[in-house]
């Protein structure tokens, strides 16, 4: 396959902007003197003292509870060999990325400038008192046996090299169900293993503690197979040598039930795949090229049940799949280790996740109409949002029993809270963008010759979006293509001027001005401007949703779709939704677009059309209607006009939970709401906020996405026929593009709350 990404997405990724992929921000205010007083001198010195009085207390007052630091050396970066500590940054930072995306851990990365096994341990000692896990990353074997070994028992705190054990975790789950697959026992099993560092020694390591006979084990190095003849072994591959006639991998692979690949690409040709016992599991791990092509795998015999370390092929072994959950349960408890029994859990967890029914929403993030137990699915997929309450608590639940926990919790209050923390919401536009992969709509943008629309459309392709559409002169369009560097394979181009529809949307246009009529030359000049076309498509049938707003401001771009683009039917008016994702969770602010000055009536149907849509999302709605003033706490016109517009709500939709009038903190703060005593949004935070005007709905979506912690997405357009969505140019990049291409090419149809549709 064509990688999704080039070297200049990538190396762009990292550059621009704020140079990196992380940093840190303070989770205090720190605005005011006394909030300065209070962070640090005088008011720092009142925790100081009570942690030196009780140790524990620094779990109080302090980050260090959900802090890891990854260490590295620099010396096995990913592929690439020994890069030093600078090349190997980028790599730390992703993989604190991965811990705060998936696990909601913090981490700072640590790049050490020596590769010596004395000096990296004495470092490691030096600041674990700063965090409550190590994560060793990257660290050439064999030392990084030495070192791990030696912090694990110096160290109260869990210490843990992810290259060893997080792989091991993941193939050992995978191996354990692709044998009972194939109904064969652990301890008959003939296990190859071509690969003798850090993780095929772990990986093995974990499969024998698991149930694989070690006499039924043999293990192949760049020389071939490691035998009890060999005198250039170091001690951890003589562990391995055993009595044999196999000098090669091919001999190795007769007859064999498992192979564990963790080497280089295209080591196992198909003649030796073909040698192997009945219902082989191959586990070729080698990235980005595994040990055998997954399809030639595929094509040479039926019956092999294979895992790679793609992606893009079934049974991804992943290591994200274990490290976030595995130290999250382990700082959750204050573990002082991650030991075998905590490692035996998760990989038990994992696989059991595996057998379990797996929810629609799981297989759609992957573009699939089912996901079920069997040969393309022996593991879960990295972006099941159970894991972390399975593995998580398990790893937890095994730090109690084995005496390595200094906390005892409660595990179904736990295991409610990991759902809370890092539930579903998060996922939101990937579960947007795979519902979008399954329609194959065609999404037109009138703005064909800018440079972002380009970039965007080739993305959408290469994610198998949507079917775009450019407008525009096409010479023009494919030299400005060839100018920035954008392939347009897959991409269609259609000038207006030379369409055979002219004289329809002509004919249409002034049908559907007749109430203000136009002359045909006027309705034909209009049709010829791709901001009118685009639209007309929509209306005539010829495409499916819209994207703009790139180069024209709304005020130019919005009018041609509000004038062509019908309504739903019954629907009064349309609106705007602009998506916020922040810290308090997926927030849904409307009318952010069209609707200057609503009245009660448009402000429910407003309040109305964001419900369906979030509720088609997936959400429950908690509506909240805005105001200066909360609950009748300031009785004004304006205050007035929100109440009747929230019980015209309740009339026609007595389920949905809504409330208003009443301010932003009201609406996002439970504690707040309390102090209400007739307050019904049941002591949920709101995740639609309607605004009473355009005005202040502007206001508080560009204050949001230009101070706060938060990505916007929109906004969308609600109540048309179909979707046609406007961008602001001054602020919207590629990703914005892509993000609105997938919301109109979803194909969301919304359960109708308005009883009148």
């Amino acid at each position: 396959m064509e990688p999704l990404t080039t070297r200049k997405d990538a190396l762009d990724y990292h550059a621009k902007g704020r140079p990196g992929k992380i940093e840190v921000i303070p989770s205090k205010p720190c605005l005011t003197q006394i909030d300065l007083s209070l962070a640090y001198s005088p008011g720092v010195a009142e925790p100081c003292r009570e942690i030196a009085a009780d140790r524990d207390k620094v779990f109080m007052y302090t980050a260090k509870g959900n802090l890891v630091a990854v260490v590295s050396d620099g010396s096995a970066v990913l592929g690439l060999g020994n890069l030093g500590p600078d090349a190997a940054k980028p790599v730390m930072e992703g993989k604190a990325v991965l811990f705060k995306r998936f696990a909601d851990i913090d981490v700072f990365d640590i790049e050490l400038g020596t590769q010596d096994v004395d000096e990296i341990v004495a470092a490691v000692k030096a600041i674990a008192p700063t965090v409550s896990g190590i994560n060793l990353e990257d660290i050439s074997a064999p030392r990084c046996f030495e070192i791990e070994r030696r912090l694990k028992l110096e160290l109260n705190i869990p210490v843990f090299h992810d290259d060893q054990h997080g792989t091991a975790i993941i193939s050992a789950a995978a191996v354990i169900n692709g044998l009972a697959l194939a109904g064969k026992k652990m301890n008959d099993a003939k296990f190859v293993v071509n690969g003798a560092g850090a993780s095929a020694i772990a990986c093995t390591n974990l499969a024998m503690e698991l149930g694989i006979n070690p006499d039924n084990v043999t293990m192949c190095d760049s020389k071939g197979v490691i035998h009890a003849g060999r005198t250039d072994l170091n001690e951890f591959k003589q562990a391995y040598a055993r009595e044999t006639e196999a000098r090669s991998l091919a001999d190795a692979l007769i007859g064999a039930d498992v192979l564990l690949g963790l080497s280089t690409g295209n080591v196992v040709s198909p003649e030796m795949l073909l040698s192997m016992a009945a219902s082989p599991i191959v586990l070729a791990m080698a990235n980005p090229d595994p040990e055998i092509a997954y399809d030639l795998a595929m094509a040479t015999r039926s019956d092999v049940i294979m895992a790679t370390g793609r992606s893009d092929y079934p049974n991804q072994v992943n290591n994200v799949l274990g490290f976030p959950y595995i130290f999250r349960g382990a700082l959750d408890v204050r573990a002082t280790d991650i030991n075998k029994e905590m490692i035996h859990a998760a990989t038990f967890a994992l696989a059991e996740l595996a057998k379990e029914p797996v929810p629609d929403v799981v297989a759609a993030a992957y573009g699939l109409e089912k996901l079920e137990y069997g040969r393309e699915y022996i593991i879960p997929k990295p972006f099941d949002t159970r894991v972390i309450r399975r593995v998580a608590a398990a790893v937890a639940q095994a730090a109690m029993d084995s005496g390595v926990a200094k906390l005892h919790i409660d595990m179904d209050a736990y295991v409610r809270q990991l759902g809370e923390r890092l539930g579903e919401e998060r996922d939101l536009m990937r579960k947007v963008v795979s519902r979008a992969r399954r329609t194959n709509n065609r999404i037109v943008y009138p703005e064909g010759t800018s440079e972002r629309i380009m970039i965007a459309a080739a993305a959408v392709v290469q994610e198998n979006i949507a079917k775009p559409i450019l407008l525009g002169d096409e010479a023009t369009i494919r030299e400005r293509a060839k100018e920035v560097k954008v392939c347009l394979d897959g991409v269609e181009i259609i000038d207006p001027s030379l369409s055979p529809f002219i004289e329809a949307y002509t004919q249409e246009l002034m049908l559907l001005r007749k109430h203000r009529p136009i002359t045909e030359a006027r309705a034909r000049a209009r049709v010829l401007d791709p901001m009118w076309f685009a639209p007309m498509m929509l209306r005539m049938g010829h495409a499916d949703g819209m994207v703009s707003g790139v180069t024209r401001q709304v005020r130019k771009s919005m009018p041609p779709i509000l004038k062509v683009v019908p309504l739903r039917k019954g629907v009064r008016l349309a609106c705007g939704m602009t998506i916020v994702f922040s810290k308090l969770g997926t927030l849904f602010l409307t009318d952010t677009s069209v609707n200057i000055s609503p009245d009660e009536k448009d402000l429910a149907e407003i309040a109305l059309l964001a419900a369906e849509e979030v509720a088609a999302f997936g959400f429950e709605p908690v509506v909240a209607m805005l105001s200066f003033s909360t609950l009748g706490g300031t009785p004004h016109p304006t205050t007035d006009k929100i109440r009747r517009a929230v019980q015209l709500v309740r009339d026609e939709a007595p389920e949905l939970i809504i409330d208003g009038e009443m301010r932003v903190d009201a609406a996002l703060n439970p504690s707040v709401q309390a102090r209400y005593p007739n307050c019904r949004l049941q002591g949920k935070r709101a995740n639609i906020l309607v605004f009473p005007d355009l005005n202040s709905a502007n206001i508080g979506f560009n204050l949001v996405s230009m101070l706060a912690d938060a990505q916007v997405v929109g906004p969308m357009m609600l109540g048309l026929e179909k979707p046609a969505y406007t961008l602001q140019p001054h602020s919207c990049g590629v990703t914005d593009v892509v993000h609105l291409t997938a919301l109109a090419s979803m194909n969301n149809t919304p359960k109708p709350l308005l009883t009148h549709v």
